[in-house]
C-alpha cells in the first residue's frame, strides 16, 4: 500500500471565473459600477438565476473531463498563480479573487454519465469586493462555522469568507457575498490572514488552544478572539436575515437594528525585524523550569529573578528578512484586549445601505455625496502594543517567503527565495532539516491517525491513537508533488502533476467548537487539496499510516493494509470471479507475516460471496508456494491450515456431487423390514392423528429454510481437522447443527442420493461415526413434518443409513459384551428420550430397535453363543423406550389439540420422555391439567369423560381395534367428541398417573394458580373448587384444601375482612382493588368460593376417619420418574385440621359473603367476642381457644340484627311475585340463603324462630304469600306471628279502602258499615310500610283465614280478626 491521489471534486464554470477576473475593466464600467453599489446589500439571486438559466447549466454540468480541459485550453499561462485562492476545510466553498473582484464557488451534486453521484463546485456568486478607492484583495480565508443545534453531527452551519485588503480593511461576507461587518484595525495593507480552531488534545499534558483569527500587517499583528468573533458573526448574520425578511418595509428595517457584541482583539507591534511577509500563531505554551531559568539568565543577567511558576505565553513565528525567521513571545496578561467600535459602524452601514436600497424601490432620489459621507468616516485605530523579538535565525542573504504550521503546533515548514524548504522545531527554535531545489514551493501538512485494528501491542483499547505526520511539498517549477515523513523520514510518495496547480492547505477546521459540543462529532474536513486549473479537478492525498513506520513495523503495517484491501475486495459484489480470484491470490501471496496471512486466509474462507472453485484455486496456490519454500521458513500452522481446508473443501465438493447424482441405489433390504412394517401399521392411526395437529407452517426467511443449500463457508466453520488428520465436527448453535445434518443426510433419507457412497465418503474423511449419528438423528427429528408425509419410505432409508453407520469402524465396539449396554445404541436412545418431536422419535426408536436386534442376533450367531439372556438387556431397554415413546406420542397428540375459539389459550406444552420423567410422578397429570385449562373444559364435562374411561377395559387388543374405528369416525364427529376420545386414549395409556383423583387434584391446582395470576377471573377459582368437589378421596381433598387455603386464599381473605372492618360496609370497587387486588364483584365471588372451600374441608375432615388413605402408584414403564412430588402426594403429607377453627372461619366467610352480596352495613369483628377475633387467620392445623358458653346478649342482638337484614335483602332480591321460574343456585336470588341464615343463627346463638317470623313478615310484605305460607309452617310461636300478621293484614285493607286510587262506592259504603273500633284501627294503619301494598283480595282473604287459624279464641285481637274476615268477604263478594 502506497500514497495515492484521490479526486473528490470537480470544478465547473472555471472558464467563466477566469473571464470574469481577467476581463478588461474599462470595457464595462456601467456594469461594474452597479455591482459595486449592490455589494453593500447584495441579495442572493442564485435560485432565480438557476431557474432562468437551467438549460445552460445542465449542458455545462454534463460535460466530461475532456470538455473541461478543452474549455480551459489556451490558458497555459499561470493565471491562477496571480489570484488569491482560498478553500474551506470542508471543501464546500472555494474563493478565487484578483484585485477588486472575486468569485465564490459552492458545492453542488450532480449525476455523471455512469449514473453515480459526484460533488462539483459551481459559481454561486461573482462581484466586486473593494469599496475604498484603489484597494485590492490581498488575502482571503474561508472559515466554516459550527452549528449550535444539539442534533448537529459535525457539518458546518454556514461558511464565512474573510477578506483582507491593501487598505487595511478586513471584511466578512456570507457565502452569497453579503457583507456582514468590516474592521479597520490597522492602516497598513493586510499581508496574510490565518485562523486557528479548536483541536481535541490527544494527550493529557497538551495545552488546550483557543480559537483565534490572526491578521498580519507589515509591522503589526492583530489576533481576534475566536469566541468573540463567532458571536459577532452570528449576530450580524441574524441581523442581515431580519433585514432581508422585512425588505419591503424600509421603516421597520431601519428601526429594528440589534447591536452585535463588540470584537475582543489584541494588537502587537512586531519590532526588531526588517521585513515580515508571513507569520504563524503557534498558541499558548508554558516553558519548563530549565528553559525559564535559561531565558531569565540570558535576558536579565546573573542577578535576574525567576518567578515561582513559568508564565503562559503566546508564541508567534514570523518569516521575512533581518532576521530570516523571528520568534516572538507575548506573556498572557501583559496586554488587555481591545474592544472594537466597528459594530456601531456596521449597524449604521446596514441601515444606510438599506435606506439607499429602499429609496431606489420607493422612487426617492438622494444626493450621492450624502450617501458616501458615512462611508468615508474611518473608525478610530487603536495603537499597537510593542512586542520585541525574543530570538531569530539570522541569515542576511536569505529572505523567507512563507511559513506553514504543522497540525500538532510543534513543527513548521518555511520557504525562501533560495529555493529551500526548511523544517523548524518551534519548541527549541532551531532548523532541523532542509530540502533544496524547491523554488516557489507550496507547503501543506497531513496528519494520519492509526487505525484501531493495527494496534495489537497493547490489549487496552482506551490508549490514545498514534498519529503520523507528513509534509507535502508542491514544486511548481518541476510539476511534482512530494510527501515526506517527519521528522527525519524518507520521501514516501511522489506524483507528477501540472505546473500551474495550487496546493491549498487550511490548517484549521470548524470555528465555534469546544470540548463539550465536539463530543460524538465526525468532522469531515480535507487537510491538503491540490487544485488543477487545467482540468478543474480537486484532489487530496491519501497516505497509509504504515509509511511513517520503519523496517518490521512498516512491513507488518503493510500486511495489515493488504488484509484491509482484501476485505474491501471481498465486500464488492459486482466484481467478476476471475478478477476476484486473481486479486485475492496476489494479495495473499504478497503478505509476508504468517500470522497476518493466516488472518487473511480465514477472512477469505468466511466470505459468503466467494465460490468454492475460487477458494480451492487460491488455497492450492498458497499451499504450493509454502511447499516450495525452505522447511525452516515455512510456518507449520499455516501449512496445516491450507491442507486441512483443501481437504474439507474436497469433502464438500464430493458430497455436493453425490447429492446431485442421478443414479440412486436400489434397496436390497426389503425383506429385513417386516417387523418395522408391522409396528408402523400398529401406530399408523396415532401418527395420522398427530400429523393433523402439528403446527402449521408460519412465515420464515428463505435463508432459514431447511431446503436452502449450505454455503461452503458454513460447512468449513463447523468442521476442523485435528493433528491426527481426523475431521471433527464443531457443535455451535442448534440451527447450524441441523443445517449441516440436513446437507449431509436429507437427500439420502429422501432416497435421492446413493447413501452408501455418501457414508463411504464420510468414512474416508475420518469423521467420527458418533458425530455422524448425532447429525443424522438431528435432521430426522428436526424435519418431522416431511418424515410423516412418507413414513414407510423414509423409515426404510433411515434403517439403511443407521445400519451403514453402525458398520463403520469405531461405531459399535468389537469388544462390546451383549450383557452390557452398548454406548452406540444408548446414544440413539438418549436422543429419542430428549426429543420433543414424538412421532419422529418413535419411528427412529422402532428402526434402531430393529437394527440393534439384528446386530445382536448376528453377533450371537457368529460367536455360537446360546445364552440368550445376555442379549435381552439391551433389547429390554429398547422395549421400555418404545413403550414410553408411544405413550408420549399419544399424550403429545392430545396436547396439540388447538383450543376452542374464545378460550384462554396459551403456549402448547411440549413434552418428551425426559421432561415427563423430570416432572416427577405428577408430571403427566400436570401436563393434562394445563391442557384442560387451555381447552376450557368444565368440571362436569371432564367428570363425564373420566367416568367413560373408568368403565372401559384398558386391554391392548381392544384399544387397537377401537383406535382404528375412531379414526374412521373422526371426520364426521364434532371436535368435542374427538377431544374426549383423545383424552380417553391418554387415560388408557396412563391408568395410574391419570386416575380421576389425580386429574381432578391437578386441575384444581392449575385453576387456582391461574386465578392467582388474574384474580378478576372469579370463574377460575369457582371451577377450581368444583374440581376439588370431584375428588373422591377425602384425604386428598383435605390436603389440597389446606394447601390452597394457606398458599392462595388466606392472605386475600384476611385483606377483605380487615377492609370491611375498616369501612363498616361493603367496600367500593376502588378500595377492593387497592387492598384485595380485585374488583368488588370479584371479591363477592371470591368470598362465596371461600365458603365452599371451607365446607369441603369440613366434610373431608369428617370423612377421613371412615376411609383409609389411598395408595398412589405409577405405571411400570414410568417408575423411574425423578422430580417434584405430585399434588396428590403433597396432599397426603398435609397435617389434619382443627374442625372448630375451620368452622369458625367458614362462619366468618359466610357473614362476609352475605354482607357483600346484599350490601349490608356491618363490621365483621363486631359480631365476635375477643376469643373469636384472636382465632381468625391462624393456621388451620393448630388448636386455638374458641368461643364457648352463652354469648353476651348485646352481641347476640347485633348478630340477630345482621341476619335480619340479610333476610330482608334476600326477599328484596326475589321481588317478582308473579314469576313462576325457579330461583338460581347462586347469587343474591339463590334459594339457600334463608336456610343459611337459620344455620348461621344457630351457630351465632340467635333464636331461629325470630328469623323465621321475620322472614314470613318480609315475604308477606313483598307479596310472596305462597313462600310465606311454607315458612309459616316451621314457626313455633304462633301467637306473636299472628299479632305481626294482623298488623300486616290491616295495612293491606287500609290501602285498599283508604289509600287506593280507584276507590269504589261499595268500598265507601263498607267503610261506613264497619264497627267504629275497626274503622279507627284501619285509619291508624300505615300501608306505606308494605313494599307491595297492592295485593289481590283473594290472597288477603287467605291471609285472614290463616290468622283465624293460628290465633287462639282467647286472644285479645281475635275479635278484630273476625271483623277483618267479615270485611274482606264483603269486599270479595262485591268484586
Amino acid at each position: 500500500m502506497s500514497c495515492s491521489l484521490f479526486e473528490f471534486c470537480r470544478l465547473q464554470e472555471f472558464k467563466t471565473v477566469r473571464h470574469f477576473l481577467f476581463r478588461n475593466v474599462k470595457s464595462e464600467p456601467v456594469e461594474e459600477k452597479s455591482q459595486t453599489e449592490d455589494n453593500e446589500l447584495s441579495w442572493d439571486t442564485s435560485d432565480w438565476e438557476s431557474a432562468w438559466e437551467g438549460g445552460d447549466n445542465k449542458e455545462e454540468e454534463s460535460t466530461s473531463d475532456k470538455k473541461v480541459a478543452d474549455d480551459a485550453g489556451g490558458q497555459g499561462e499561470p493565471w491562477l498563480q496571480d489570484c488569491v485562492v482560498s478553500l474551506s476545510p470542508c471543501a464546500d466553498l472555494l474563493v478565487v479573487a484578483r484585485e477588486q473582484k472575486a468569485a465564490f464557488l459552492s458545492a453542488k451534486w450532480r449525476t455523471d454519465d455512469s449514473g453515480r453521484e459526484e460533488m462539483t463546485l459551481g459559481v454561486s456568486w461573482t462581484g466586486t469586493l473593494s469599496t475604498e478607492e484603489g484597494e485590492c484583495v490581498s488575502s482571503t480565508i474561508c472559515i466554516p462555522l459550527a452549528s449550535q443545534k444539539r442534533s448537529s453531527t459535525g457539518r458546518p452551519d454556514w461558511t464565512c469568507v474573510v477578506v483582507g485588503f491593501t487598505s487595511g480593511y478586513v471584511r466578512f461576507y456570507t457565502e452569497s457575498g453579503v457583507l456582514l461587518l468590516a474592521q479597520l484595525l490597522h492602516e497598513d495593507p493586510v499581508l496574510r490572514l490565518k485562523c486557528r480552531t479548536y483541536e481535541i488534545p490527544r494527550h493529557p499534558g497538551v495545552t488546550e488552544q483557543h480559537e483565534e483569527l490572526s491578521i498580519l500587517y507589515p509591522a503589526a499583528m492583530v489576533t481576534i478572539d475566536g469566541f468573540s468573533l463567532f458571536q459577532s458573526l452570528r449576530a450580524c448574520r441574524n441581523q442581515v436575515a431580519r433585514v432581508f425578511a422585512t425588505k419591503h418595509s424600509a421603516a421597520a428595517a431601519g428601526n429594528d437594528v440589534i447591536q452585535p457584541p463588540p470584537l475582543a482583539y489584541k494588537k502587537w507591534g512586531l519590532q526588531e525585524m526588517d521585513t515580515i511577509v508571513d507569520h504563524s500563531s503557534v498558541g499558548v505554551m508554558t516553558l519548563c523550569v530549565f528553559d525559564q531559568m535559561k531565558n531569565a539568565s540570558i535576558l536579565g543577567g546573573f542577578n535576574a529573578s525567576v518567578k515561582g511558576s513559568p508564565p503562559a505565553m503566546s508564541q508567534y513565528v514570523t518569516v521575512g528578512s533581518g532576521p530570516y525567521t523571528g520568534f516572538y513571545y507575548a506573556i498572557e496578561g501583559s496586554s488587555q484586549p481591545l474592544l472594537s467600535h466597528v459594530a456601531m459602524a456596521v449597524a449604521s452601514k446596514l441601515t444606510s445601505a438599506l435606506f439607499s436600497a429602499a429609496s431606489g424601490w420607493l422612487g426617492w432620489n438622494k444626493n450621492k455625496n450624502e450617501e458616501e459621507a458615512p462611508q468615508k468616516q474611518k473608525p478610530k485605530v487603536e495603537p499597537a502594543t510593542p512586542l520585541s523579538i525574543r530570538f531569530g535565525l539570522p541569515d542576511s542573504r536569505r529572505h523567507g517567503e512563507s511559513i506553514c504550521l504543522s497540525p500538532c503546533n510543534t513543527l513548521a515548514g518555511v520557504t525562501d527565495d533560495f529555493g529551500r524548504v526548511t523544517l523548524l522545531d518551534l519548541a527549541r527554535g532551531i532548523a532541523i532539516r532542509m530540502w533544496k531545489g524547491y523554488r516557489d514551493a507550496q507547503l501543506g501538512w497531513l496528519q494520519v491517525p492509526e487505525e484501531r485494528s493495527e494496534r495489537d501491542l497493547s490489549p487496552s483499547v482506551s490508549l490514545p491513537r498514534r498519529h503520523a505526520l507528513f509534509l507535502v511539498i508542491y514544486a511548481p517549477r518541476r510539476g511534482i508533488l512530494e510527501v515526506w515523513a517527519m521528522q527525519q523520514g524518507p520521501r514516501v510518495g511522489a506524483f507528477t502533476v501540472g505546473k500551474h496547480c495550487r496546493l491549498l492547505y487550511a490548517g484549521y477546521r470548524l470555528m465555534g467548537v469546544n470540548s463539550v459540543t465536539s463530543q460524538g462529532w465526525q468532522l469531515h474536513t480535507q487537510q491538503v487539496c491540490l487544485l488543477d486549473p487545467i482540468t478543474g479537478a480537486l484532489r487530496t492525498v491519501n497516505i497509509p499510516f504504515h509509511l511513517a513506520l520503519s523496517d518490521k513495523k512498516s512491513e507488518r503495517a503493510k500486511d495489515m493494509h493488504l488484509v484491509k484491501k482484501l476485505t474491501t475486495l471481498l465486500r464488492s459484489r459486482d466484481i467478476e470471479l476471475d478478477i476476484l480470484e486473481s486479486e485475492a491470490r496476489s494479495i495473499l501471496l504478497d503478505i509476508k507475516h504468517p500470522a497476518v496471512k493466516k488472518q487473511a486466509l480465514e477472512s477469505l474462507l468466511s466470505n459468503k460471496n466467494t465460490p468454492v472453485s475460487c477458494l480451492v484455486n487460491i488455497i492450492r496456490a498458497l499451499d504450493d508456494t509454502l511447499k516450495r519454500q525452505e522447511p525452516e521458513e515455512v510456518d507449520t500452522e499455516l501449512l496445516q491450515l491450507c491442507s486441512s481446508q483443501l481437504k474439507l473443501l474436497q469433502l464438500y465438493t464430493d458430497i455436493q456431487q453425490l447429492h446431485s447424482a442421478t443414479d440412486v441405489e436400489e434397496s436390497a433390504e426389503n425383506d429385513s423390514l417386516e417387523g418395522i412394517e408391522e409396528e408402523l401399521s400398529r401406530v399408523a392411526p396415532t401418527l395420522q392423528r398427530y400429523a393433523q395437529f402439528t403446527p402449521r407452517p408460519s412465515v420464515s426467511f428463505a435463508q432459514d429454510s431447511p431446503d436452502s443449500p449450505l454455503p461452503a463457508q458454513a460447512f468449513l466453520s463447523q468442521l476442523e481437522c485435528t493433528e491426527d488428520e481426523e475431521v471433527k465436527v464443531i457443535r455451535r448453535s442448534e440451527t447450524e447443527w441441523n443445517q449441516l445434518g440436513n446437507f449431509l443426510f436429507w437427500s439420502c433419507l429422501c432416497g435421492k442420493s446413493p447413501l452408501h457412497k455418501v457414508c463411504y465418503t464420510l468414512q474416508q474423511a475420518s469423521i467420527s461415526p458418533q458425530q455422524l449419528l448425532s447429525l443424522l438423528l438431528s435432521v430426522w427429528l428436526h424435519r418431522e413434518k416431511e418424515v410423516l408425509q412418507k413414513p414407510e419410505e423414509n423409515v426404510r432409508n433411515l434403517h439403511r443409513l443407521l445400519v451403514a453407520l453402525s458398520n463403520m469402524k469405531g461405531a459399535v465396539e468389537e469388544s462390546w459384551d451383549p450383557q452390557s449396554i452398548s454406548p452406540w445404541w444408548q446414544q440413539v436412545r438418549t436422543t429419542c428420550v430428549q426429543s420433543h418431536n414424538a412421532a419422529a422419535a418413535l419411528l427412529a426408536a422402532l428402526v434402531a430397535h430393529r437394527a440393534a436386534k439384528a446386530s445382536i442376533t448376528s453377533r450371537a450367531d457368529s460367536k455360537f453363543q446360546s445364552e440368550w439372556e445376555a442379549v435381552s438387556l439391551e433389547l429390554e431397554q429398547w422395549v421400555v423406550c418404545v413403550h414410553q415413546l408411544e405413550d408420549v406420542l399419544v399424550l403429545q397428540t392430545l396436547l396439540l389439540v388447538p383450543p376452542p375459539p374464545g378460550a384462554t389459550g396459551g403456549a402448547t406444552v411440549q413434552c418428551s420422555i425426559k421432561t415427563l420423567l423430570e416432572g416427577g410422578t405428577g408430571g403427566i397429570a400436570d401436563s393434562v391439567s394445563k391442557w384442560v385449562f387451555r381447552q376450557d373444559i368444565s368440571p362436569e364435562r371432564l367428570k363425564e369423560i373420566l367416568q367413560k374411561s373408568g368403565n372401559k377395559e384398558a386391554d391392548d387388543n381392544v384399544e387397537q381395534r377401537d383406535e382404528e374405528e375412531r379414526h374412521e369416525k373422526e371426520k364426521s364427529q364434532e371436535d368435542t367428541d374427538r377431544t374426549a376420545e383423545l383424552l380417553l386414549a391418554v387415560c388408557q395409556r396412563f391408568p395410574h398417573s391419570l386416575s380421576p383423583d389425580f386429574v381432578f387434584a391437578h386441575c384444581c391446582w392449575e385453576y387456582v394458580v391461574q386465578w392467582n395470576k388474574d384474580p378478576e377471573e372469579g370463574r377460575y377459582l369457582c371451577w377450581s373448587v368444583e374440581h376439588l368437589k370431584m375428588v373422591s378421596s377425602p384425604h386428598i381433598q383435605q390436603g389440597v384444601c389446606t394447601m390452597m387455603w394457606s398458599t392462595f386464599i388466606v392472605k386475600r381473605f384476611s385483606a377483605a375482612t380487615f377492609l370491611m372492618e375498616k369501612v363498616g360496609k361493603a367496600p367500593k370497587d376502588r378500595l377492593c382493588r387497592r387492598d384485595v387486588g380485585m374488583g368488588d364483584k370479584a371479591v363477592t365471588s371470591f368470598l362465596g368460593c371461600c365458603v365452599q372451600l371451607l365446607n369441603i374441608l369440613m366434610e373431608a375432615d369428617s370423612a377421613v376417619e371412615e376411609v383409609s388413605a389411598p395408595e398412589l402408584s405409577i405405571e411400570e414403564a414410568w417408575s423411574g420418574a425423578e422430580g417434584p412430588a405430585s399434588i396428590a402426594e403433597l396432599a397426603l403429607e398435609q397435617r389434619g385440621v382443627h374442625y372448630p377453627l375451620v368452622q369458625h372461619h367458614c362462619l366468618l366467610a359466610s357473614l362476609l359473603h352475605a354482607a357483600m352480596t346484599f350490601s349490608v352495613k356491618v363490621k365483621p369483628f363486631s359480631l365476635f367476642d375477643s376469643k373469636g377475633k384472636n382465632a381468625f387467620f391462624r393456621d388451620l392445623t393448630t388448636i386455638q381457644l374458641m368461643p364457648s358458653g352463652d354469648m353476651d346478649p348485646g352481641l347476640v342482638s347485633v348478630r340477630q340484627e345482621f341476619l335480619l337484614r340479610v333476610l330482608t335483602g334476600w326477599v328484596q332480591a326475589i321481588d317478582d311475585p308473579s314469576s313462576s321460574t325457579p330461583l338460581p343456585s347462586s347469587g343474591p336470588k339463590a334459594e339457600w340463603w334463608p336456610s343459611l341464615c337459620l344455620e348461621l343463627g344457630s351457630l351465632l346463638q340467635v333464636n331461629p324462630d325470630i328469623l323465621r317470623r321475620h322472614l314470613v313478615c318480609e315475604l308477606y310484605s313483598q307479596g310472596l304469600d305462597l313462600r310465606a305460607e311454607e315458612v309459616m309452617l316451621e314457626v313455633e310461636d304462633k301467637d306473636v306471628l299472628g299479632s305481626q300478621l294482623l298488623v300486616l293484614t290491616g295495612q293491606r285493607l287500609s290501602y285498599s279502602l283508604l289509600h287506593s286510587q280507584n276507590q269504589t262506592q261499595a268500598a265507601m259504603e263498607l267503610l261506613a258499615r264497619l264497627p267504629p273500633t275497626l274503622c279507627t284501627w284501619l285509619k291508624a294503619m300505615d300501608p306505606h310500610e308494605l313494599r307491595c301494598p297492592l295485593i289481590p283480595l283473594p290472597q288477603t282473604s287467605r291471609l285472614v283465614g290463616r290468622l283465624i287459624e293460628i290465633l287462639p279464641e282467647n286472644h285479645a285481637q281475635y275479635s278484630l280478626a273476625l271483623h277483618l274476615l267479615e270485611a274482606v268477604e264483603v269486599l270479595t263478594t262485591e268484586d
